[in-house]
């Protein structure tokens, strides 16, 4: 399976005050109290007043993201990054392979990245997702690194984003279907089909 993503990721307060006048922004919950923006092409023309660029070269660090940050875009979120850290994160994958890619904003400037990887070699707290929730100040748990441990794998792309906060899921919605199925095992009552919680997130 694969796992597609372009979104702004911050404090969720931050986002919901910033984007609480947007018609198009749909902030689906993560743990640690941060908020995940899915970027949309209605999302990036609302806040610009410009439909979106993408670039068709192969991603690279000179190339490293999809969405091309128009000054315009780039321009909202430094604006958004004086109350906070910001970040706007790429990643594709499909069967293993695919790349991850981060930026992140503060005190109205950039202030890390941007961030390009396809290799993994390196370092799981150096990939570009988690060196940016670092700068974000997620803080490590149980979880196998930082993207887990704020859910960003419990939605595999930027629409199942969507969904999650128009529904107004919590990060552990599918932990909490797994463990309500285990329940419902144990007790000897009818038996759902088990939730498929998404762990393989398609990451190396």
């Amino acid at each position: 399976m694969g796992y597609q993503l372009s979104a702004v990721v911050a404090d969720a307060e931050l986002l919901r005050e910033q984007t609480a006048d947007l018609d198009h922004a749909v902030l689906g919950e993560l743990r640690q109290d941060f908020g995940l923006l899915p970027v949309t092409p209605q999302l990036v023309e609302e806040l610009t007043s410009t439909p979106p660029d993408f670039s068709m070269a192969e991603r690279s660090p000179e190339e490293p993201f999809h969405l091309v940050l128009s000054a315009a875009l780039t321009d909202v979120l430094a604006r958004w990054s004086r109350s906070g850290p910001v970040a706007y994160l790429e990643a594709e994958f499909f069967g293993g392979a695919g790349y991850q890619s981060a930026l992140v904003w503060l005190g109205g400037g950039v202030s890390w990245g941007p961030g390009f990887d396809r290799l993994f070699e390196g370092p799981r707290a150096q990939w570009p997702v988690n060196a940016a929730l670092t700068r974000l100040g997620a803080e490590s748990g149980a979880w196998i690194d930082l993207f887990a441990e704020l859910g960003l794998h419990v939605e595999r792309s930027t629409e199942g984003w969507l969904t999650h906060g128009r529904r107004r899921l919590s990060a552990d919605y599918w932990d909490e279907l797994a463990e309500e199925w285990e329940n419902r095992q144990s007790a000897g009552g009818q038996q759902p089909e088990r939730p498929s919680p998404v762990g393989d997130w398609g990451i190396p």
